[in-house]
């Protein structure tokens, strides 16, 4: 049996993060500020303290205090930025599993940094997966991002949405070649994953119960621990229709 033919419930993802410690430009210690364009994601915080930032264009700038068993989620196009209040600890569960990783999330980089394809890859990637020359990279990206974030999170408080309307616009461009690779990823995940409960509805108003003896389970450990993600450090699951971890960063 493959990895496929097992996902987690709904074809979900999963990954659990150190949020960093790095002070930003603000003052805030935190991760990366980005944005999903597919996939709704949620904080389940099982240690520390701190708060995640959102900005959107119906709720503006807001800040949700993170401590154990908060559960917080949000959809596609909420600006994100997990800040850390000491020794924070989230499980994240991702819509679509494998979708971020292949380029769903889009960082907050000044927009002539967004205006260059080369250059924006070339800012979100990372030359390494660890040791020194990984950590300095990840921080030279959160910090371009917030930059880029802290621009936004100005202008939205004045009242003026243009800004975030223009990242919304530059992010789809960003994405809009990757759209097609995608779609493999979620018929095979989360849609097939639907599909296979409607089967068994269908089953079962028939008082058919077959799929009950294909029944099984499988168990797994974290493929890699302290990997760098957006938000802090990331033990990530590196399994097909899981969660695969985030290539080229």
């Amino acid at each position: 049996m493959n990895a496929m033919s097992a996902p987690l419930p709904g074809g979900v993802g999963l990954s659990h993060i150190s949020a960093y410690e790095w002070e930003a430009a603000d003052g805030v210690c935190g991760g990366s500020p980005h944005l999903h364009l597919a996939c709704t994601e949620a904080y389940v915080v099982t240690a520390g303290r701190g708060a995640v930032q959102t900005l959107t264009l119906a709720d503006g700038f807001t800040e949700t205090p993170l401590e154990p068993g908060s559960v917080v989620w949000f959809t596609p196009g909420t600006i994100h930025r997990m800040v850390q209040g000491g020794g924070l600890r989230v499980t994240v569960l991702m819509q679509n599993s494998g979708l971020p990783e292949a380029g769903d999330a889009v960082f907050t980089f000044p927009p002539e940094v967004l205006a260059d394809p080369e250059r924006y890859a070339a800012a979100a990637a990372l030359p390494a997966k660890e040791g020194p020359e990984a950590d300095a990279a990840a921080r030279r990206r959160r910090d371009l991002a917030i930059e880029g974030y802290l621009t936004l999170r100005a202008a939205a408080e004045r009242g003026d949405d243009a800004p975030l309307r223009a990242f919304h616009e530059a992010a789809a461009r960003i994405v809009a070649p990757k759209v097609k690779e995608w779609e493999p990823r979620w018929r095979d995940g989360a849609l097939a994953a639907a599909r296979r409960t409607g089967e068994q509805l269908t089953a079962l108003a028939a008082g058919d119960p077959a799929h009950l003896a294909e029944a099984r389970v499988t168990a797994t450990g974290p493929s890699r621990r302290g990997g760098y993600g957006m938000c802090g450090r990331r033990d990530e699951y590196e399994l097909p229709g899981v969660t695969l971890p985030y290539y080229g960063e």
